[in-house]
C-alpha cells in the first residue's frame, strides 16, 4: 500500500530499478511514511510477478511469504520496542514481578545475526532484501559492524535503511548509501487522508503534528493527549507554571511526548519573537503564544532550545523521568524572570 502522498517518491525509486544501490537510506521528517514505503519497495523487489509500476502483485508465493513474515529472502531489523505486542509487561505468575521492558535500540546481537543471514547464499536465486529501521537506534558498536557489511556487501543483497534523524546516523555509513529523501505530503493531501480516517479537527491534529500525517493519526488515537493538552495550557501561563506540580501530573507520559510539546511550543514562541510569521503547531493558542512571546526574548528561547535538544539525546532512557520533567519545566520558567 502507498500513501497518496507517495507516488512522486515510489516512480523515483522505481527508476532505481535497473541500476539499484546496495545500500538506499530513506530519511525524511517523523510520520510521513518512510518505513511503510521501505517495506512496499522490499515487497515489490521480491514480487515474482510484479505490476508495471514495479508495485507487488499480491498474489505469487513470494508475496505471500512476505505477507505472512516468513520470506527466506527478506530479514527486518528493528527495536524490540517496535515488535507486535512488546511493550506489554506481563506478572511472571510466581513473584508478580515484570519483564525486562523491551529495548528501544537495535541491540548488538540483531546486527550479528544479519551479519550472519547475508553470508549465505539466497534461497530463491534472486535478490535478498533487508530492511533497517530506525538506522539511528544503533549504537556504535552495531553501527560499525553494519557499516564492514556495506563496504563488503554481499551479492544481490539490497539493503533499505530508514531514519528520521540523519544527524544521527554516523558519516562513514552516509557515505556507503545512496540516499534518498523523502517527500513531505502537500496540506490537502494530508488533510483528505486524515478525514479518510476519520480523524477529529484535522486542521490543528495536522498542525501540532508539524505536517506529517501519520503522526497526527497516532496522536488521535492516543489515549494521553488530553494530558498533552493540558500541558500546553499550563506553557501558556509562563512564569506563573507551577513546575513541579505539572511534572508530578505528567508523569504518565513518556518523556519524549513532553520534550516534542515544548520543542514545539518554543518553535511557536521563537517565531512570535522574532516576527517571522504566525504560530506553526498551535494556531489555536496564538493568544496565549503572543502572550508569553512578549515576556521573554529570542535569545532566550534560542538558548532553551537548545538544551531541550541535549535533553532528547537521552529521552529514551533517562534515569529518572519526573526529575527530568521537573527541571525542564522549572528552566521553562525561568524564560520569563
Amino acid at each position: 500500500m502507498l500513501y497518496p502522498w507517495q507516488r512522486d517518491d515510489w516512480h523515483r525509486l522505481t527508476a532505481l530499478r535497473d541500476r539499484l544501490p546496495h545500500a538506499l537510506l530513506l530519511h525524511g521528517q517523523q510520520g510521513i511514511g518512510k518505513r511503510d514505503l521501505a517495506l512496499h519497495f522490499a515487497q515489490g523487489l521480491l514480487c515474482e510477478s510484479a505490476l508495471p509500476d514495479g508495485q507487488p502483485c499480491n498474489t505469487c508465493s513470494a508475496c505471500h511469504w512476505f505477507g505472512q513474515g516468513n520470506h527466506p529472502d527478506f530479514t527486518v531489523v528493528r527495536p524490540e520496542a517496535l515488535e507486535a505486542g512488546a511493550g506489554e509487561a506481563e506478572g511472571d505468575g510466581e513473584s508478580g514481578s515484570k519483564k525486562k521492558a523491551p529495548s528501544k535500540i537495535i541491540r548488538m546481537e540483531q546486527v550479528r545475526a544479519l551479519i550472519e543471514a547475508v553470508g549465505v547464499g539466497t534461497h530463491r536465486a534472486g535478490l535478498r532484501v533487508v530492511v533497517v529501521y530506525p538506522l539511528d537506534a544503533l549504537q556504535t558498536e552495531g553501527a560499525n559492524a553494519l557499516l564492514k557489511t556495506l563496504e563488503e556487501p554481499p551479492p544481490s543483497t539490497v539493503f533499505l535503511l530508514v531514519t528520521d534523524r540523519i544527524d544521527r546516523v554516523l558519516p562513514t555509513i552516509l557515505s556507503r548509501c545512496r540516499q534518498f529523501s523523502m517527500t513531505r505530503p502537500t496540506s490537502a493531501d494530508a488533510l483528505d487522508w486524515l478525514r479518510g480516517q476519520g480523524v477529529a479537527d484535522v486542521e490543528a491534529q495536522l498542525a501540532l503534528a508539524g505536517g506529517a500525517p501519520l503522526t497526527a493519526l497516532h496522536a488521535a488515537e492516543a489515549e494521553e493527549q488530553p494530558l498533552q493538552r493540558w500541558l500546553v495550557g499550563q506553557l501558556g501561563s509562563a512564569a506563573a507554571l507551577d513546575a513541579l506540580a505539572a511534572a508530578e501530573q505528567l508523569q504518565k507520559l513518556p518523556v519524549p511526548a513532553v520534550l516534542g510539546t515544548l520543542q514545539r511550543w518554543t518553535y511557536d514562541l521563537l517565531a512570535l519573537c522574532l516576527g517571522t510569521g504566525a504560530a506553526r503547531y498551535f494556531p489555536k493558542e496564538q493568544t496565549a503564544l503572543a502572550r508569553c512571546a512578549s515576556a521573554t526574548d529570542a535569545h532566550r528561547l534560542q538558548a532553551f532550545a537548545a538544551r531541550l535538544v541535549g535533553h532528547r539525546r537521552n529521552e529514551n532512557h533517562p534515569l529518572a523521568a519526573r526529575l527530568v520533567m521537573e527541571s525542564v519545566l522549572l528552566d521553562y520558567r525561568q524564560l520569563f524572570r
